[in-house]
C-alpha cells in the first residue's frame, strides 16, 4: 500500500512530462521545415496574468503656478519635453550589463571520539559468581570517526549590451514610469529574444530619450532564444522529469 502511495506522485509526473513533450513534439512536427513563428505585436495590458504594478506612493501634491511667469515650477523645459512621460510613449533603454564574480571555497572538518569503561573484579573477586566465569574486563566501548571536506568555486563573465525600445505601460501615482520592451530576432532558424521591464523615473531620462539599465527599478532583463539551435541543445523531457523526481 505505501509503495503504491510513493509510486502514483512519481507515474504522475512521468505521465504530465510525456503529455508535455508530446505537444512540444507536435508542434515541432509541425514547424518542420519552416522558421519558428515570430511572436504577435500586442499591449502588454491584455496578457493573461497581468497585473498592475502597485508600490508604496507618497501623498500626491497640487501643481502651483506662479503668477505672470512663463516657468512653471517642476518643469524639466522651457519648451516642450519630448521625453517618454505617459502610457504609450516609447523610450529606448540602452542595456549595458557586465558581471563577473570570481568564487573560491574550501571547507575542511574531523571528529574522532572514543569511548571505552571497563572494570577488573567483581566484588573483589576476579569471576563472576555462579557463572563461574572471568569478570569481562570490557563493559561498554564505543568508538566514533567523522570527517567532511567541500570545495566550491564559481568563476563567471557575462556581458551583454545592446538597445531595446520599450513601450510606457502604466503611470505610477508619484510620476514614475512602468515600462516594458519586447525585441525578437529571427536568422534563419532560430529567434533571439530579448525583454526588458522595471519602473524608471523621469528625470531618470536622457534628453535624447533613452535611459540606462542600471537606472531602472525591479528590473527584470531576460534574454534567450528558440529554435533548432537551442531545441538541441537542452535536454530531453524525459530526462528532464528524471532529473526532478530521482532522489540520487
Amino acid at each position: 500500500m505505501k509503495a503504491n502511495i510513493v509510486m502514483r506522485p512519481i507515474l504522475l509526473s512521468v505521465l504530465a512530462g510525456s503529455l508535455l513533450s508530446g505537444c512540444a513534439a507536435f508542434d515541432r512536427i509541425k514547424n518542420i521545415g519552416q522558421a519558428p513563428p515570430l511572436s504577435t505585436v500586442d499591449n502588454p495590458t491584455t496578457r493573461p496574468g497581468y497585473k498592475p504594478v502597485q508600490m508604496p506612493m507618497p501623498a500626491a501634491q497640487p501643481a502651483s503656478y506662479n503668477p505672470n511667469s512663463l516657468w512653471r515650477n517642476g518643469s524639466r523645459a522651457f519648451f516642450k519635453d519630448q521625453r517618454a512621460h505617459q502610457v504609450g510613449d516609447i523610450l529606448t533603454v540602452k542595456v549595458n550589463i557586465t558581471d563577473k564574480a570570481i568564487i573560491d571555497n574550501e571547507t575542511k572538518r574531523s571528529r574522532t571520539a572514543a569511548e571505552d569503561s571497563g572494570i577488573d573484579n567483581f566484588f573483589g573477586k576476579s569471576k563472576v559468581p555462579i557463572l563461574n566465569t572471568a569478570v569481562p574486563t570490557k563493559i561498554f566501548t564505543a568508538d566514533s570517526t567523522g570527517s567532511s571536506e567541500g570545495k566550491g568555486s564559481v568563476n563567471r563573465q557575462e556581458a551583454l549590451l545592446t538597445n531595446v525600445a520599450g513601450v510606457v505601460t502604466q503611470v505610477l501615482p508619484n510620476g514614475n514610469l512602468v515600462i516594458e520592451g519586447r525585441q525578437e530576432i529571427r536568422v534563419n532558424f532560430e529567434i533571439r529574444e530579448l525583454i526588458v521591464a522595471g519602473i524608471v523615473r523621469p528625470e531618470d531620462i536622457e534628453s535624447d530619450n533613452t535611459i540606462e539599465s542600471t537606472k531602472i527599478a525591479q528590473a527584470r532583463i531576460a534574454y534567450g532564444g528558440r529554435g533548432q539551435i537551442t531545441d538541441v541543445q537542452q535536454p530531453r523531457y524525459g530526462q528532464q522529469v528524471l532529473d526532478v523526481i530521482l532522489p540520487f
